[in-house]
């Protein structure tokens, strides 16, 4: 292992070692509003060709996650028949976790190609990740059906061109999840010739 004095020992450990926590497992405390900043700062802090910003953030918090999640239920009930047990999972979908991040994608009309600005959005939804789990938080990154249902959108008052790259659970988790198997970096890697 490389011991060079540039080395951050425990950015790495914190890379290894993160591992997303099931929103049902996250609970109070959640991040207070300077940790909230610190977590959006740094979510800011992606490659981003041409400084476009091609992201903005919806936070959810407090008794508004159990609005939206009320709202969000009763879209879901005029597409298809829920039963009891679906409803109260639709019902309670952003009252686990003390905080919800939704990321939405926003790109601009540029030169710059849509994939690279949603390359760099998808990186500032890892950085929100990162942050959470540096700040000693876990957190989950999901999208599920209202992420692409346009009554959803509107809800969050999204425009015509946008659209959710991820809802973010972030709190303290209740417990930690056993890491799962991890790709064969042998099998994923190639070397030109």
């Amino acid at each position: 292992m490389n011991t060079s004095t540039n080395q951050n020992l425990s950015a790495l450990e914190l890379l290894m070692n993160r591992r997303s926590v099931l929103s049902r497992n996250l609970t109070e405390p959640g991040p207070s509003v300077e940790q909230l900043n610190t977590i959006l700062e740094i979510a800011c802090r992606v490659p981003d060709h041409r400084k476009l910003e091609p992201w903005r953030f919806i936070i959810v918090k407090d008794d508004k996650r159990k609005k939206l999640g009320e709202i969000f239920c009763d879209i879901r009930q005029k597409q298809c028949d829920l039963s009891e047990e679906q409803v109260l999972a639709e019902r309670m979908r952003y009252s686990h976790a003390p905080l919800v991040i939704v990321v939405v994608f926003s790109p601009v009309e540029h030169r710059t190609p849509v994939f690279e600005q949603l390359l760099s959005c998808g990186a500032v939804c890892q950085h929100i990740n990162i942050a959470s789990s540096a700040l000693g938080f876990g957190s989950q990154w999901v999208t599920n059906w209202c992420a692409f249902d346009k009554d959803a959108k509107k809800e969050l008052g999204l425009k015509a061109h946008e659209s959710i790259a991820g809802f973010f659970h972030i709190g303290t988790p209740e417990c930690f999840p056993k890491d799962r198997a991890r790709p064969n970096i042998n099998e994923k890697v190639t070397f030109y010739k």
